[in-house]
């Protein structure tokens, strides 16, 4: 609780507020954080009510700390990295970028020196390790390979 009197405030709230002379504090002052020196999260509220022969102040301090807490774990729990769809598409990415480094290690050549048998062993390879169940399968390795979608269907039709 804080106390005025004798032109000075008194209080227990962290900041020792009887350093300000009540002149200072003679608005109203809404919503506004205190830390008590025992660590505990205050909202504070002081309105004044001046007359002639008065100087009223109303006090209205709510400890929050436990809500605090509670609104970070709350925050915490609905924290979400991003939407599932994008998560397994990047996942997929990921999982369809890893084979096919792997079959272009099997393979031995990099891509700029590749002949077509060379790139027909790779599709095999690929499809071999299902490569191509992955969504825009055909599109990823078209685009690394540097050859047309086109290019890679036929040849996926080549090896069958």
């Amino acid at each position: 609780m804080i106390l005025a009197k004798n032109g000075f405030i008194s209080g227990d709230v962290y900041g020792d507020l009887a350093k300000y002379k009540s002149s200072y504090l003679e608005g109203d002052f809404i919503n506004h954080l205190a830390v008590h020196k025992s660590g505990k999260f205050i909202k504070s509220t002081t309105f004044h009510l001046k007359g002639e022969d008065y100087h009223y102040a109303l006090g209205i301090n709510y400890d929050f700390t436990y809500m605090r807490e509670f609104s970070n774990v709350l925050e915490n729990f609905m924290k979400v990295e991003s939407d599932l769809q994008s998560a397994i598409s990047e996942a997929g990415e990921n999982k369809l970028s890893s084979i096919f480094d792997s079959c272009l290690e099997a393979v031995g050549k990099p891509i700029e020196r590749m002949n077509k048998s060379d790139r027909l062993r790779l599709i095999s390879l690929l499809k071999r390790e299902k490569a191509f169940d992955f969504s825009k399968a055909v599109p990823y390795v078209s685009s690394r390979l540097n050859l047309s979608r086109y290019t890679i269907y036929k040849y996926i039709k080549e090896i069958s």
